[in-house]
């Protein structure tokens, strides 16, 4: 091989990796910017509506000041899960753009169906992102009001355990952050 050859094919080599790591950190910079709240209700679908039913809620003021933002409900924190639900986000953006739900009246229409979706979403995924700030095994049932510990009190002690418990946080916690839709039914599967 002459030297020009190898010369040329390491050059390359080099552009390549060059070029990946670019890539590869402008891709992780936009994973990062559309992963805030301020991405998230720069859209005035949602800071009219969603936002302002957080702002009424525990995951917003509480004594402790831990606040919850959007991403933290509704983004996974492990990657590939993250990419998966970005890439679900299209849909949204689809929707965003041809104005489905760009009025208040238009999100009521469709707070049900959109509602159900994160429901179905979060019990598939066993409250996945509740878990990460919420753990059965770290409550203090005798802290919780007594209906709260009666009905944590089950899977509590499947935790405990090692087991898995029957249920899922989004199977009681439904409206926790947001406001329910009109005509929910508690009963009803989704």
């Amino acid at each position: 091989m002459n030297e020009s050859k190898k010369k040329g094919g390491l050059f390359l080599i080099a552009v390549g990796i060059v070029a990946g790591i670019i890539l590869w950190g402008g891709f992780n910079t936009a994973m990062e910017m559309t992963n805030t709240e301020t991405f998230c209700i720069s859209c005035h679908e949602m800071e009219q509506t969603v936002y302002q039913e957080l702002q009424e809620t525990i995951h917003f003021t509480n004594r402790t000041g831990v606040r919850a933002t959007c991403p933290d409900c509704h983004v996974p924190k492990e990657w590939i899960h993250k990419v998966v639900r970005k890439i679900q986000a299209t849909n949204e953006l689809y929707h965003k753009m041809l104005g489905t739900i760009d009025t208040p009246e238009k999100y009521e229409a469709k707070r049900l169906e959109l509602a159900q979706n994160v429901w179905r979403s979060m019990k598939k995924t066993d409250s996945r992102e509740c878990r990460n700030c919420h753990k059965f095994v770290s409550m203090d049932l005798d802290r919780q009001a007594p209906r709260s510990s009666e009905q944590h009190d089950p899977h509590y002690w499947d935790a405990v355990d090692g087991k898995e418990p029957q249920k899922t946080c989004i199977d009681c916690h439904k409206g926790i952050a947001h406001s329910l839709p009109e005509g929910f039914d508690p009963n009803a599967e989704f």
